[in-house]
């Protein structure tokens, strides 16, 4: 069944734009609503119960009040967490023993972009056939449950000093950060007030990036996809260390004392390598986007490796099917299944550091078994309605790319699962062709898609 409404990470769009209006919030808290009722079976008089976390955008306040009223109607009880990471949302539904949590965030998009998505009991991405359900019911007319029926709502006041304890929890008890000074860039996001007290209170000197949203400057020239504002940070202070989060700080990205930056692969080598030494890793699940020279260092280390379509929900299904815990994209999104059930920013650096500290290490020295091809990735924009996976000019153009590669790298198009972009990967070992080879399928996209 083909989903209208969910893309790969939950329903996202421009604020005031179809999906994400209060009108369709609203529908979409009560759909889920209803889906909650159903399935749980609950006895008379009971209520399931969700949360809702937030990023810092100006439109969450909007956006909260109508999902609250949504499920309200649908006779859903709600606790309100306010601006917490994504993760922090993952963590606190488990925790609290709540049937499903809510966070409303477009992640690293820009401030007028929003989205919903949602997270299991269990703390994890809703299975396929749940969203399905909840699409189902939205093309159903909106109802009320009866007064004596309706849900309830309550603030939790110390969501975000749940979560610092819980994130420190998942460093070693027998190390610290002393001694260390880390710039932490928190996106002017989800983490402002979360993540530099997390890294403070385990020893480091921290140095805020980011820290002060003000609604509209989420993501903007900070955080994750915006890495030179950690860069200059880290060599303006002399930093040993900088770490990037995105708006909602499910992802990260970080940065050494030279200004060397570390992404997704780079850093999920890190951690793999230091549980082999330990003894402790089964297996790395990567995307169709890692590095040809991550997975041939992992194979140097007779480490497992395996790919998944991009999206950390799909990592997230294949380190279940093969029974490993360890996985992540080389946008930052890393999943550590022996601390968290989910991808978590802070909890994946607490794990590199970790890994840096256990074996006496940089970041440059973790990672000097590792040789990456070049890539060069393209988004292009394109019309919605345009099909592009059965264009022929573009299909030439791929043949054509992989003949002059000769087996020696390799074509990927994508289509982006939360913005209108078709991304084409070209890697090879010569980086001028890579470059050549991208930008030539990148314009042929363009003027097939009438751009």
């Amino acid at each position: 069944m083909a989903r209208r409404y969910f893309g790969t990470d939950g329903v996202r769009g421009q604020v005031g734009n179809s999906p994400i209006t209060p009108d369709f919030v609203m529908r979409l808290g009560y759909a889920a609503g209803k889906t909650l009722v159903a399935r749980e079976h609950l006895k008379e008089g009971e209520h399931p119960a969700v949360l809702i976390g937030k990023d810092t955008r100006i439109s969450g306040y909007m956006l909260e009040a109508a999902l609250e009223a949504g499920f309200a109607a649908a006779g859903v009880h709600v606790i309100l967490a306010g601006p917490i990471p994504t993760p922090a949302v993952a963590y606190l539904t488990r925790a609290l023993r709540l049937q499903a949590g809510v966070v409303i965030s477009a992640s690293h998009n820009p401030y007028y972009d929003n989205g919903i998505k949602f997270f299991s009991s269990s703390g994890s991405k809703l299975a396929d056939a749940v969203e399905e359900e909840i699409e189902a019911h939205l093309d159903e007319p909106m109802g009320c449950a009866d007064s004596a029926s309706l849900g309830r709502a309550r603030r939790i006041d110390d969501a975000a000093g749940r979560y610092i304890e819980f994130c420190k929890s998942t460093f070693p008890t027998e190390l610290d950060l002393r001694g260390l000074k880390i710039a932490v860039d928190c996106a002017n996001g989800a983490a402002y007030h979360i993540a530099p007290k997390v890294f403070h209170e385990l020893g480091a000197e921290v140095v805020t990036v980011g820290a002060a949203p003000n609604g509209l400057n989420i993501n903007d020239g900070v955080g994750a996809t915006v890495p030179e504002s950690l860069r200059q940070a880290v060599l303006t202070h002399g930093a040993d260390l900088g770490i990037a989060l995105d708006g909602d700080a499910d992802r990260l990205l970080m940065c050494d004392r030279s200004g060397e930056l570390y992404d997704g692969d780079k850093l999920l080598y890190v951690i793999a390598r230091a549980q082999h030494k330990e003894g402790r890793c089964n297996g790395v699940v990567g995307t169709l986007m890692s590095n040809l020279g991550f997975e041939h260092a992992l194979k140097r280390l007779d480490i497992p490796f395996c790919r998944a379509k991009v999206g950390d929900r799909y990592v997230l299904e294949l380190l279940h099917a093969k029974g490993y815990k360890l996985g992540g994209e080389n946008s930052g999104h890393i999943i550590c299944l022996d601390r968290h059930s989910t991808g978590d920013g802070i909890v994946s650096s607490l794990q590199v550091l970790a890994a840096l500290r256990t074996h006496g290490e940089s970041l440059s020295q973790a990672c000097s078994d590792l040789v990456f091809y070049p890539q060069r990735l393209v988004n292009v924009r394109m019309n919605v309605r345009f099909d592009w996976s059965v264009d022929s000019s573009i299909a030439a153009a791929v043949q054509a790319a992989e003949a002059e590669l000769a087996g020696t790298g390799r074509v990927l198009l994508r289509a982006s699962g939360t913005e209108p972009l078709l991304r084409v990967l070209v890697e090879g070992q010569n980086r001028d062709q890579v470059d050549m080879l991208a930008r030539r399928i990148a314009a042929v996209v363009t003027k097939s898609s009438g751009q």
